[in-house]
């Protein structure tokens, strides 16, 4: 069967996106017990705290296979220390660029990625039950494929290094992983409806120089 040129604008961009869904998208499904047990090891070589490992396998075992984000909340504290690879009179945002140095080549292999950073522009206009959390400077959301990529980039050994900045950038911090009800932002929708739009366009010129044609 020969496949025409017509064919192929609309097969080409069906591949691509088939490409691009299948590494977008979780398809190993939750973690299994021994994938649970092995980063539980690593969690425990690695020093982490009893009550921290419990919270975390905790968080494996609840695994539904799908993607999640990850809200944070930041307050940069105005006096960081001086660590080794950001030195002395190094920032706050100097010290987390050193730790998103890191995260980023590591997030985005996995397809996961920010869907949004901002500044905070005032305190908290709504807030109870928790106390010192009126003051935030920036806020983000992160999309993490699954849960195994969260806990893969977590656990390995350069992360622990590197959250380290992290943490002496800050002031507090807070970090919910949350399931999504209701998103726009899905990349998988909106690759989908480019692609379409394209295709259609394409299609329709096609389709024009045809009826130009004697």
């Amino acid at each position: 069967m020969k496949i025409t040129k017509r064919s192929w604008v609309w097969l080409a961009p069906v591949l691509l996106y088939l490409i691009f869904f299948s590494w977008y998208t979780n398809l190993k499904g939750p973690l299994s017990p021994e994938e649970i047990n092995h980063f539980v090891d690593i969690l425990e070589a690695n020093g982490s705290t009893p009550d921290r490992i419990v919270e975390i396998k905790r968080f494996m075992e609840e695994d539904d296979g799908k993607h999640f984000y990850m809200m944070n909340l930041l307050d940069l504290t105005d006096n960081p220390p001086e660590l080794p690879a950001t030195g002395p009179d190094a920032s706050a945002e100097d010290l987390m660029a050193h730790y998103m140095e890191f995260m980023f080549p590591e997030l985005f292999s996995r397809a996961c990625h920010p869907v949004f950073i901002g500044r905070v522009l005032a305190d908290a206009l709504d807030l109870s039950g928790i106390e010192n959390a009126e003051s935030w400077d920036q806020a983000a959301l992160f999309r993490y494929r699954s849960r195994r990529d969260m806990i893969a980039i977590a656990t390995n050994p350069k992360f622990l290094e590197r959250h380290d900045y992290k943490i002496a950038s800050l002031e507090k911090t807070i970090a919910n992983p949350v399931k999504p009800l209701f998103f726009l932002g899905d990349l998988r929708f909106t690759v989908g409806l480019i692609l379409f739009a394209l295709v259609s366009i394409v299609n329709s010129i096609y389709r024009y120089k045809r009826r130009k044609t004697p």
